[in-house]
């Protein structure tokens, strides 16, 4: 038997099971804030220069259940 499985997002941003049910991985979680936050860190190369972008990444990683 052929089974099709739908994964749809949940509406919680503290849900660690969203992880777990979606299979998302660390690394195609949040692309948005993840290339703002490398493109700062590369064309600055200065990490306090770009706290608040590492910040919005890291708060983006934290609301699909990462604890970063």
């Amino acid at each position: 038997t052929n089974s099709i499985t739908t994964l749809t997002p949940t509406t919680s941003t503290t849900s660690t099971t969203s992880i777990k049910t979606s299979n998302i991985k660390p690394c195609c979680a949040c692309p948005e804030t993840k290339k703002n936050r490398d493109q700062c860190i590369f064309e600055t190369g200065d990490e306090e220069k770009c706290k608040d972008l590492i910040e919005a990444h890291k708060a983006c990683m934290r609301s699909f259940g990462f604890n970063v």
